[in-house]
């Protein structure tokens, strides 16, 4: 049992109240998932030629400045660091490439949670509640967000297998529920070469959702395709730089409310995590159908 929410902001003048909106959402949910929690969320994209790193480190007490001094003279420019805690954000012009072997030549404990234009996400081992306050979520802006707190059923509890997980660019997966085949799904991307971080049987739909759309399909045709791919009870929530999407497996095993007014859509497992959103009692409620396609464009 785990919780999903996400939340997407309809105007521009609103994105500030992103975190602040969101925080008692996933507070609802931390009983559904005490063991971590992660979050994603979308904001102002960098320029063209940057990319935005969202990393990881082991200890709390990382010295990111030194971490800074190094990765300005191995790039050969000034990278620009906001760090909370044990979690950093990373802005280079630098190849993806080059930012990505450094990291692991040189800091091979630090775990690059993502990588986009204007993906951001923290997540970590702990209740809810407190991995919330760690990285001050609520003070996070955005258009739109996906956040989790997971309850461990079949792989470890550590950062690297919280939610949300990621793929190539600006994409990321949150899931509630239990896959059956991640094995054979593996099977078939690895050969392509496609490269697991972990035995967490979300990655596999991520990671399968991900190539889909990098070998052509759009995100809609992209789930409509893993409809026979992935095996399980599932609820999906997944983002991308303009998007918020919602399915459900063929039998809808796994809950999902939603609610939309004229500011915001706002989703999570149960309507508890809703009940204190601004104007929720005049929102449209729905339950999402089974094996239905849910987006909302940002």
């Amino acid at each position: 049992m785990c919780g999903i929410v996400g939340l997407l902001v309809k105007k521009p003048g609103l994105r500030a109240q992103l975190g602040a909106w969101m925080m008692p959402m996933l507070v609802g949910m931390a009983e559904r998932g005490p063991d971590s929690a992660g979050l994603a969320v979308f904001g102002d994209a960098v320029d063209g030629s940057q990319r935005k790193y969202s990393l990881h480190a082991p200890r709390r007490d990382f010295d990111w400045h030194a971490f800074g001094v190094a990765i300005d003279r191995a790039l050969g420019e000034r990278v620009d660091i906001k760090a909370s805690g044990n979690h950093a954000v990373v802005i280079a012009r630098a190849a993806r490439d080059a930012v990505e072997t450094f990291v692991e030549a040189e800091y091979p404990a630090l775990h690059v949670l993502s990588v986009g234009r204007t993906i951001d996400v923290y997540k970590d081992t702990g209740n809810p509640v407190e991995v919330a306050q760690r990285y001050r979520f609520g003070d996070l802006g955005g258009s739109h967000l996906v956040g989790h707190t997971r309850m461990a059923t079949e792989s470890a509890v550590t950062p690297a297998h919280a939610h949300p997980f990621t793929a190539g660019e600006d994409f990321c997966l949150v899931h509630n529920g239990s896959l059956s085949n991640p094995n054979s799904v593996r099977r078939k991307l690895e050969p392509l070469g496609i490269e697991f971080e972990t035995d967490n049987d979300t990655e596999a739909a991520c990671r399968y959702l991900e190539w889909r759309m990098r070998e052509g399909d759009d995100l809609e045709a992209a789930i409509a395709a893993s409809f026979t791919e992935l095996d399980g009870f599932y609820t999906l929530l997944i983002g991308t730089r303009d998007k918020l999407a919602l399915v459900r497996d063929p039998f809808a095993c796994k809950p999902a409310v939603v609610a939309e007014t004229d500011d915001y859509v706002a989703i999570a497992s149960e309507f508890r995590s809703l009940a204190r959103l601004p104007g929720v009692k005049h929102a449209t409620l729905f339950e999402p159908a089974p094996e239905q396609i849910y987006v909302w464009k940002s």
